[in-house]
């Protein structure tokens, strides 16, 4: 029986027809190929409730602060002695939930008195809510006129209500189809409320609104763990509205809704402070209007009377700002003063740009008549200290595959790590031992000489940093999920094309002023730094997927993986190659090239699979992945291993695919061919004798 069966028995007796299915010759690879968004969450935390005097210490009068770990401020009460007897938590501090609180008792960090030696019992409290108001009913006060069944009414404070019955145009009776949202302590808008708008053509009508007072849970997922995601409320819910990695959704789903996406949220690094900024009104303005605020990109419109003072403009400017809950800041006010509070701890809050009227007067933006302002000095928001550790969340990641990786920090300790994930050594995901391969994309702000600099600090193939001009009012964190968006949608259709642009939806370029020119995109790319630049619909568009990788281990200049390109088509090939071996060949016999063996049989040769790397390599060539299947041929070699007769070795050469991305022109013009000669007296041009059936009598004779 020469054919080679896996399942029915070579000596079975039973009669009648038996049937064994083998897909090994069937299947085509699957490509899985999912993001993985990597940014801080607005996770559940523990505070400190209460502190308890354990030592009290010595050398301490009332009023000292007293100053302990995770940001924890006490203030002494009542002393005896100079020993502290009582003490008021002032700062509750701040520590993962899931985190085992430091024991007790905790000695102080530091004091503003002279006091040493105190030390406190800590009792630690969930702090895992926030407070706001939002409408929970709404009591027709009028009715007003001209309303039709299922109109929309809008109100202020983004209240929408759905009318559900009238009677003569009159309503008589709607339902709240968007609660709207006041911060807590807010005093709510005086009944009745008049409408705002209409999706038809009634008038007239007033509400009373009933605004109830809501705690709302913070991200829900599991800090350092990823989890897929599969639309925007679903990363709210998971990672904090407003949080970076919920922006990061937001800027990724604008640019691509298709393929899969999974996010990695990571807590807030202990110890560390959030960004703030302020905004002072200086002097009021003379007219009605409109201030166009932008906070990290996106526009905050603030409608101000002329009568208003420089105090109301400055809370009327706050209002406006916490309306938007999936902002990355909160605001207060206090009197003239706007204060803005990046809603997570660390340092890539201070890459929040504060900015008015970016698309200026020719785009309807300017500041009211008389009103002056002064935003930060920087144009950022300062002060966020901190940044993640990702030790646990890459070992979280077990063998997942996550092909694109949108990592928003570059400093070394971060990239280094992400690197040595995905590196080339036993341990990365383009190890020989894992196979799973995957890119890096980030993201950097910085004034050219500054990238430049940055660009030559680094050299790993599988990483893609663009750079980023300083007054881009998009966060990096934004710009990278919006290009790992772009890149996971195109390289997934075709590895080998080149992303060169695909346009960044929803990203803000710098001013037109600001950019980076054509000589420094140049030197950017050629120092390991990708570009953008300025597309037709005025949004950044790809120019350059650069890797990071410029030099070989000797520290010469390389452009092996130059190219985000080279190892996605490099990864593609592999994947093929790996599904028809292991699919056609996966319980085979070994034996030499000559060997006669009846057909059907389970075993392979060096030979055969060399014709089958062939055949896939011709597969892999149809579809745009490769080229020379000549020179390839010629150059590969497969052989059986002469220390192990089990084993297989194949030196496997392909030539890549390239893409087209420069094309040079020399304009050599002449003024007329055959200039001055008469080619019906005195013959041909010599230089087309010979050419007769190749071209045409009129390109011959003239």
């Amino acid at each position: 029986m020469p054919i080679s069966f896996s399942q029915i028995p070579a000596d079975l007796k039973i009669p009648l027809y038996w049937v064994e299915v083998d897909p090994s010759k069937a299947g085509l690879p699957v490509l899985y190929q999912p993001s993985l968004l990597v940014g801080i969450m607005r996770a559940a935390t523990k505070k400190v409730g209460t502190a308890a005097v354990a030592v009290g210490g010595s050398g301490y009068v009332i009023g000292d602060t007293i100053s302990l770990d995770n940001d924890i401020h006490l203030v002494v009460s009542t002393v005896s002695g100079g020993a502290v007897t009582a003490a008021t938590v002032t700062s509750g501090g701040s520590i993962p939930a899931t985190t085992t609180p430091p024991p007790n008792p905790v000695p102080q960090f530091s004091t503003g008195g002279a006091g040493t030696g105190a030390t406190f019992n800590l009792t630690w409290i969930d702090d895992v809510a926030e407070r706001f108001q939002e409408v929970s009913a709404a009591n027709i006060a009028v009715g007003g006129t001209g309303y039709i069944a299922n109109e929309t009414v809008t109100l202020g404070n983004d209240v929408h209500l759905r009318v559900v019955a009238v009677s003569g145009g009159v309503i008589t009776s709607v339902a709240v189809i968007d609660n709207g949202s006041l911060p807590d302590g807010a005093t709510p808008p005086t009944n009745p409320v008049p409408q705002v708008s209409t999706s038809g053509a009634g008038t007239g009508a007033t509400f009373n609104l009933q605004w109830l007072t809501v705690t709302q849970v913070l991200g829900k997922a599991t800090a350092n763990v990823p989890i897929a995601v599969g639309s925007q409320t679903q990363a709210d819910n998971n990672f904090g509205v407003g949080s970076e990695l919920a922006r990061m959704f937001k800027a990724f789903f604008a640019n691509n809704f298709a393929n899969e996406v999974w996010g990695l949220g990571v807590p807030e690094p202990s110890g560390a402070e959030p960004a703030t900024a302020k905004i002072t009104i200086v002097s009021p303005q003379t007219e009605a209007g409109t201030i166009h605020l932008y906070i990290g990109g996106q526009h905050v419109p603030v409608n101000i009377s002329a009568s208003d003072t420089t105090d109301e403009v400055a809370a009327t400017i706050a209002e406006r700002v916490n309306d938007h809950a999936d902002l990355p800041v909160t605001a207060s006010a206090q009197a003239d003063d706007v204060t803005l509070t990046c809603v997570w701890r660390g340092l890539s809050g201070n890459d929040i740009r504060v900015d008015v009227n970016y698309y200026g007067t020719i785009g309807g933006e300017q500041t009211p008549v008389g009103l002056v302002l002064t935003l930060p000095p920087t144009g950022f928001m300062t002060g966020g200290t901190g940044v993640p550790e990702f030790d646990n969340a890459i070992a979280n990641l077990g063998e997942k595959p996550f092909e694109y990786v949108a990592l928003p920090y570059t400093d070394s300790t971060s990239l280094n790590a992400w690197e040595l994930e995905y590196g080339f050594e036993d341990v990365g995901r383009w190890g020989w031992r894992r196979q799973l391969y995957g890119h890096i994309f980030s993201a950097r702000r910085g004034i050219y000489p500054d990238l430049l600099t940055f660009g030559n600090t680094r050299n790993s193939g599988v990483t893609s940093i663009m750079g980023v001009e300083l007054t881009s009012p998009s966060p990096v964190y934004e710009w990278v999920a919006a290009y790992v968006a772009k890149a996971q949608r195109a390289l997934t259709n075709d590895p080998a094309r080149p992303l060169q642009t695909l346009s960044l939806s929803t990203i803000k370029l710098a001013p037109l002023q600001d950019r980076f020119d054509t000589i420094e995109l140049n030197s950017l790319a050629t120092n390991g730094i990708a570009t953008q630049k300025a597309g037709s619909d005025n949004q950044p568009m790809i120019s350059r997927e650069s890797t990071t990788y410029q030099l070989n281990l000797y520290g010469f200049r390389d452009d092996a993986y130059e190219l985000v390109t080279t190892l996605a088509t490099l990864a593609r090939l592999i994947r093929n190659q790996r599904h028809a071996i292991t699919s056609k060949y996966p319980r085979v016999k070994l034996a030499d090239d000559g060997t006669r063996f009846g057909p059907g049989q389970a075993i392979v040769t060096p030979g055969i699979i060399k014709g089958e790397l062939i055949a896939e390599y011709v597969q892999d060539m149809w579809v745009g992945l490769v080229e020379n299947v000549n020179a390839f041929k010629a150059n590969l070699i497969v052989e059986r291993d002469p220390n192990d007769p089990n084993r297989v070795n194949v030196l496997y050469g392909p030539d890549l695919i390239n893409q087209l991305r420069i094309f040079a022109v020399l304009a050599q013009f002449r003024l007329q061919y055959d200039r001055g000669l008469d080619t019906q007296i005195i013959g041909p041009n010599p230089a087309t004798i010979g050419m007769t059936g190749l071209l045409p009598d009129f390109a011959l004779n003239g």
